[in-house]
């Protein structure tokens, strides 16, 4: 009889963490599965940006806030369209874009589920223009794009289930609850979008997307290459691949130049038309009678 009850309470606990929604990454069409909704994660992030902005001071640079914005918009604009020219509306509506550049000196930026993007003033002495700008902005969008925040959420929701099996199985063993602390600390810590430190395999998913977001934004995706040569050499971060959640700068360069022929098909350079106007001239034909005298 105990190991029956032990079959169904493992049973029933499997099919709960099984269950959850399939979607399909946008341009790497990878399968996820996702335990949240759209909703829930949407609400959360909307809180905690405005927990953010309320203490955050705003760049007063006039020119340098004007470049994040505008480059954001075209940013924003290429994922709209292409979102909807893929049959993805719904996701359209997910997005509220807001684009802040904000004082600090960090070399960093993110994009929260929704939208929200910050720019911090750090970030600018590193990538210089506009199209490397558009390489970390279109990286940070990508993951709001697909879904990453959502995606680690349901994983730390599986991990809990999983120690919830444990624990009902235990129980059913009338073995000790000790495993119910660990649940609960792990519950305890919360879910901050701003500083989430997403998987190696997230961070190329971001780099491959928005090298190509960038690109249909108009801006080179070519320009990703030597920018982050530049982050390589302004970090002071030695920890080796294998302990990290980001490729190392070698992997990732590599990797960027690997996607870079299918980036380049999606870039069309904003092309400039001059027109020359010329000025009318009317040139009046002068007959010059040439008289003879005869002598």
């Amino acid at each position: 009889m105990k190991k029956i009850k032990i079959l169904l309470v493992s049973a029933v606990a499997l099919l709960t963490v099984s269950c959850g929604t399939t979607s399909t990454v946008p341009i790497t069409g990878r399968q996820q599965t996702l335990m949240v909704s759209d909703g829930e994660v949407l609400s959360l992030a909307t809180q905690q940006y405005q927990d953010f902005m309320k203490t955050a001071k705003k760049s007063t640079n006039a020119t340098n806030t004007a470049m994040v914005q505008r480059v954001g918009q075209k940013l924003a604009t290429a994922v709209n369209n292409y979102l909807t020219s893929n049959g993805l509306q719904a996701e359209v509506k997910n997005f509220a874009w807001e684009f802040n550049l904000v004082q600090d000196k960090q070399v960093n930026a993110w994009c929260m589920p929704g939208g929200k993007i910050v720019v911090y003033e750090g970030l600018l002495p590193v990538t210089q223009d506009e199209a490397s700008l558009a390489i970390v902005l279109g990286h940070e969008i990508a993951h709001a794009v697909a879904k990453h925040s959502a995606e680690q959420l349901s994983t730390q929701m599986k991990q809990q289930y999983g120690m919830q099996i444990g624990t009902m199985v235990a129980g059913a063993l009338g073995m000790g609850q000790n495993t119910q602390s660990i649940i609960q600390a792990i519950a305890a810590q919360g879910f901050n979008f701003k500083n989430l430190s997403y998987s190696r395999n997230h961070e190329s998913e971001a780099d491959h997307m928005g090298l190509i977001f960038a690109a249909m934004a108009g801006y080179d995706p070519q320009a990703a290459t030597p920018f982050w040569q530049r982050m390589a050499a302004a970090s002071t971060s030695q920890t080796a691949e294998f302990l990290s959640d980001h490729p190392s700068d070698a992997t990732r360069i590599k990797q960027i130049q690997g996607w870079m022929p299918e980036a380049l098909k999606y870039y069309k350079p904003a092309t400039t038309t001059t027109t020359v106007k010329k000025a009318a001239s009317t040139r009046k034909a002068t007959t010059t009678k040439k008289s003879t005298t005869r002598r």
